[in-house]
């Protein structure tokens, strides 16, 4: 193996954690330029045409670099670590991967309608889209870490579990919203 091989796969998880950053974030900016559309003018106007620049800042500086790089990198890793592709959790592995390169595309798709000001959708539905990443990590970051000793039972109750704990929170979040505006 290369004596490159850990700082490739350092900065294949840097580029891993700022892609993620970016998926995280522009979420966040589709619900603020959801609720700022919902404005009275000129609040509406002012705050969209600052939420576009910081969506497109994020999504061109931030997140597709980092998405290119980790990929890059990953498959540099791979390369030079061809047997990682002989085992069974690198196959789920690469098909979570494959989710978040949809969900990355998705967003992407979502980004270019937000900045025509295209937006058909409602915030607690962004809020619900914006988890699909937090999904996405822990699988990937468990299953990476647990390999071979991955139980599937626990694994995908754990999602589950998961998935239904962020639900809950999204809905309190939502109750406490209506009760106080401004949180």
């Amino acid at each position: 193996m290369s004596e490159y091989y850990n700082y490739i796969k350092a900065l294949h998880l840097i580029f891993v954690i700022t892609w993620f950053a970016g998926l995280f974030y522009i979420p966040r900016l589709f619900i603020y330029h959801i609720e700022a559309s919902q404005k009275p003018s000129p609040e509406k106007e002012i705050l969209s045409k600052q939420l576009k620049l910081m969506s497109k800042r994020l999504w061109y500086i931030i997140t597709w670099p980092s998405a290119i790089l980790a990929t890059i990198f990953a498959i540099w890793l791979l390369v030079l670590a061809p047997y990682w592709l002989q085992q069974p959790w690198m196959h789920i592995k690469l098909g979570f991967v494959l989710l978040l390169v949809i969900y990355h595309l998705r967003n992407h798709h979502i980004f270019k309608k937000f900045q025509k000001d295209d937006i058909n959708y409602t915030s607690n539905y962004m809020r619900i889209w914006n988890e699909g990443a937090t999904l996405i990590l822990f699988s990937v970051v468990f299953l990476v870490i647990l390999k071979s000793t991955f139980n599937w039972i626990f694994g995908v109750a754990g999602i589950l579990v998961l998935g239904i704990l962020l639900m809950l929170g999204i809905k309190l979040y939502k109750r406490i919203r209506h009760k106080n505006p401004e949180a």
